[in-house]
């Protein structure tokens, strides 16, 4: 009997990774360096003109990895290694490489430093960037953004110390450049969107199903840790710990961002909300999705609830039909509020950029408690190519429940020239549970 359940269980861990197409760990290497390449061979010398800077220095340290360095990792390599020091110029129009460390930089990015030569790295450093006569030297410091705030103090006195006065007073942030760089996404990598936040969509559905909830008996936390077993056991990983909580007619409360654990016994009648997301092929998503548990008797979910989906989707298109190039996000923010407050929606929006990070670099559009307007990320101009978590929620009175329920969902979406659209659909119909059940007849 435990030979046959290991061998069912084997079975549906191969039949789901199939159905889900995720690729084995040396395709992965594969396809992330095949990535790796078009960026920085294609990308990465539009982004330099774009912001005339003809030299970008990125150093940094085993352990204390700078957020840029970790988007460059050779998929074979899992943290920089002693000290790690990678610089990009554009030379007459020329754009080039090099790391000056004890190895190559994987297989895209030579080492320049002969150590039998020039034993100290840092002249070596000094040596290479004298040869390439920059205008400017960007490196990674920035107010605003911490992922581009990743040169360390340490590191960066000891640039200053090493250059000549001349170059020193060309150092800059390389703040534009790098949100830049983090922020856009190429059509392979849309390609690869897509599939992401399709498996991303299947387990949330397979989550809040009777395959994983028996009503009366799991509990949100149970359904937390599936999540993450699941996607263990799928080769994937999460970038941060799903939560899933309960809205309910017998309750008083309304959701709240306070933080507190939703511990919480899953009944009949429920709705359920979770938030979860995938990192894949150095990607991630970030998905809220709303669901139904069916009362006995119920095929479908309560008009009142139904309807106040459809509450929510009006306001993610009140926000995502103010996506226009070039403006900020507090603007963005202030028109979108302004605009759902007005049809009598009562909104809040908390919107940001998804990609290479989960809370990614790019424009901010509001957070859960500062609904009038972020300083700094909030006054960067949204861009083409980039992806965003629409994430929000509006209030909604349920009469039956005699109270209000937070309409809370959250889906990727991609703002490219052809204007904005999701990356693989969103929700528009409450997830049931319990539908295919007979014991509910």
């Amino acid at each position: 009997m435990k030979k046959t359940h290991l061998f069912v269980a084997f079975l549906f861990f191969v039949i789901s990774l199939k159905s889900q197409n995720i690729l084995k760990l040396k395709d992965q290497a594969t396809a992330i360096e095949e990535i790796q390449k078009h960026r920085l061979e294609n990308l990465l010398p539009q982004l330099m003109k774009k912001h005339n800077i003809d030299m970008w220095v990125l150093i940094t340290r085993e352990y204390n990895e700078d957020p840029i360095v970790k988007t460059l990792l050779p998929p074979t390599w899992l943290n920089a290694r002693r000290r790690t020091i990678v610089v990009f110029s554009m030379k007459e129009g020329v754009f080039k490489s090099a790391a000056i460390t004890r190895y190559p930089f994987g297989n895209l990015i030579p080492s320049v430093w002969n150590k039998e030569r020039e034993p100290n790295q840092w002249k070596a450093l000094s040596e290479y960037i004298i040869s390439q006569n920059p205008s400017t030297i960007a490196v990674n410091i920035s107010e605003n953004y911490a992922l581009a705030d990743g040169l360390v103090r340490t590191d960066f006195d000891k640039l200053l110390k090493v250059l000549p006065s001349r170059l020193t007073s060309k150092i800059v942030s390389s703040e534009p450049l790098a949100v830049s760089w983090i922020e856009t996404r190429t059509p392979r990598e849309m390609i690869i969107y897509n599939q992401l936040v399709s498996i991303t969509h299947s387990i949330i559905k397979d989550a809040f199903s009777n395959q994983v909830i028996t009503p009366g008996i799991t509990t949100t936390e149970d359904v937390v840790w599936w999540l993450r077993e699941k996607v263990r056991s799928l080769g994937l990983s999460t970038w941060f710990h799903p939560t899933v909580d309960v809205q309910r007619k017998e309750s008083s409360d309304l959701y709240s961002f306070d933080m507190k654990s939703k511990y919480d016994t899953i009944l009949p009648g429920d709705l359920l909300h979770c938030d979860f997301g995938i990192s894949y092929l150095t990607l991630n998503t970030d998905c809220q999705e709303l669901a139904y548990v069916l009362r006995r008797g119920e095929k479908r979910a309560p008009k009142e609830l139904e309807q106040a989906l459809k509450d929510g989707n009006t306001v993610q298109d009140y926000l995502t039909n103010n996506f226009i190039k070039g403006q900020t996000g507090n603007n963005i923010l202030k028109k979108a509020l302004n605009e759902a407050k007005s049809a009598g929606y009562k909104p809040q929006i908390y919107t940001h950029p998804l990609g290479v990070f989960g809370h990614s670099a790019g424009t901010t559009i509001g957070m859960w408690d500062a609904q009038n307007g972020i300083p700094g990320s909030g006054e960067h101009a949204l861009q083409l190519e980039t992806v965003y978590a629409i994430e929000l929620n509006t209030k909604v009175y349920i009469k039956e429940w005699k109270k209000e329920i937070r309409v809370m969902l959250e889906e990727a979406g991609y703002f490219g020239s052809e204007g904005f659209k999701y990356v693989n659909g969103r929700q528009t119909k409450l997830i049931l549970v319990g539908l295919n059940d007979n014991a509910i007849e």
